[in-house]
């Protein structure tokens, strides 16, 4: 997650750590009237989880954990239809930032404050806003459906001032990138799509300039993730024959079939998940050193599908994330 995005290098070896169990502080937690699994997308410098959990008709609520581990769950006032509320992104000053599904389905963006007061969030003239990322300064990016349908991304100021974007040379309008996609300085990434159906990566700065990246051999595919303060961004790519690859001068986890980076922190740390010859994910943390720690919290499932999905990690290095097993998923928070 450090460097700058181009050029794109892989470096060519890791070492695998595992720490004991007494090194590790791994906390399991579910959710009242969870169902079909919790999604863990966001966790603050100060322990603070956000995300959502579906119930047994597959309609999202959302929740925060607060550091002492106590659950508040919530739905948008107005939300209904099949969608439900989701929290997506949250920064370290408690504000949770999400889309919720209105009685007619109509999908808008929101923002909810420390305090718990609501905004909703649609850009201008849209008939579908989604708001994916929200930075420290309280700025947002998402996408947006015009009137005609057609999707286009957007930032908007903390102060609520739109300005929406297309990439030059996309066919398939405004792929988001989800959770910590706009940094404090209010760089945006996510991938597009070029004519031939391939996802490219793209940095989009403040002054509205874009700039287009692959990692060398990105042949399948280019997937934005993460950027941290410095412009770094993490994700990952699919090579000639389909694998997948961590890039950020990164490197794949020893022993993975595919990796997929997840979130960088300040610290140039990366978490994110892989999945074994079996098909068995596992999480792992990328020290700024270069470290791999796996994390496997006890009880995951291990059949192909299963198993821990380390997500988002906080400044303090604490990570949060979901284990599955062959009914559902629950939530956990480790600590070295």
């Amino acid at each position: 997650m450090k460097n700058l995005l181009l050029p794109f290098a892989l470096l060519a070896t890791a070492l695998a750590i595992t720490i004991p169990t007494s090194a590790q502080t791994i906390t399991t937690f579910d959710i009242p009237g969870n169902v079909d699994g919790i999604t863990t997308n966001t966790i603050t410098s100060s322990g603070e989880v956000s995300g959502f959990y579906l119930d047994a008709n597959d309609v999202s609520h959302a929740f925060l954990r607060g550091r002492d581990g106590d659950i508040t769950t919530f739905d948008v006032p107005g939300s209904g239809g099949s969608v439900g509320s989701q929290a997506i992104s949250m920064n370290d000053s408690g504000t949770i930032a999400g889309a919720y599904s209105d009685a007619s389905n109509h999908v808008h963006g929101f923002l909810r404050d420390r305090r718990g007061r609501f905004t909703t969030v649609d850009f201008p003239g849209s008939i579908r806003t989604i708001v994916t990322s929200i930075n420290p300064e309280g700025e947002t990016t998402g996408i947006y459906r015009d009137a005609n349908n057609v999707r286009h991304g957007f930032v908007r100021t903390a102060t609520g001032k739109f300005t929406g974007y297309d990439v030059p040379g996309e066919s398939i309008p405004s792929q988001p990138c989800f959770v910590s996609c706009l940094n404090a300085s209010g760089e945006a990434t996510a991938p597009y799509v070029d004519e031939a159906g391939i996802l490219h990566g793209y940095l989009r700065k403040p002054s509205g300039q874009i700039i287009k990246f692959d990692p060398p051999g990105a042949v399948n595919g280019t997937y934005p993730q993460s950027i941290n303060a410095e412009g770094a961004i993490i994700g990952f790519f699919v090579d000639a024959v389909s694998n997948e690859h961590g890039f950020m001068r990164s490197r794949d986890v020893p022993g993975a079939a595919g990796t997929e980076p997840g979130t960088i922190n300040a610290g140039g740390e990366i978490v994110g998940d892989y999945f074994d010859p079996s098909g068995v994910y596992h999480g792992f943390l990328r020290t700024r050193g270069g470290d791999i720690i796996t994390l496997d919290v006890p009880g995951a499932g291990t059949d192909p599908g299963e198993g821990t999905f380390s997500e988002p990690v906080n400044n303090a290095g604490t990570i949060a994330g979901e284990y599955c097993d062959a009914i559902t998923c629950y939530g956990f928070v480790w600590h070295r």
